[in-house]
């Protein structure tokens, strides 16, 4: 019975630590093709500091992919208010 209540609570405090740091992959750009690249570079540090990672970074259009903890792409979708920055979550697109 105590064996069974340990494992219980060990389990508990293992889904709230998990929980705490979910990470998701999203795709972040600029709307405005003329943001400063000190911009860019200040939201990629963000992300990276928050413990994210840049998988890709585009050439086409002035944006990213990443890995990122979801606290830390609200942050950037809550400043993307300002600077034109969109923040979607990276799915996988198919027609019919």
């Amino acid at each position: 019975m105590k064996y069974s209540l340990f494992f219980v609570a060990a389990l508990s405090l293992f889904q709230l630590g998990s929980a705490v740091d979910q990470k998701k992959s999203a795709i972040i750009w600029f709307d405005n093709a003329g943001t400063p690249d000190s911009v860019v570079n200040q939201v990629k540090d963000n992300i990276l500091k928050a413990g994210g990672k840049i998988t890709h970074v585009y050439t086409i259009i002035k944006g990213f992919a990443v890995i990122a903890p979801e606290k830390a792409l609200a942050s950037v979708q809550a400043w993307g208010v300002e600077h034109s920055i969109r923040v979607e979550e990276d799915e996988i697109v198919s027609s019919l």
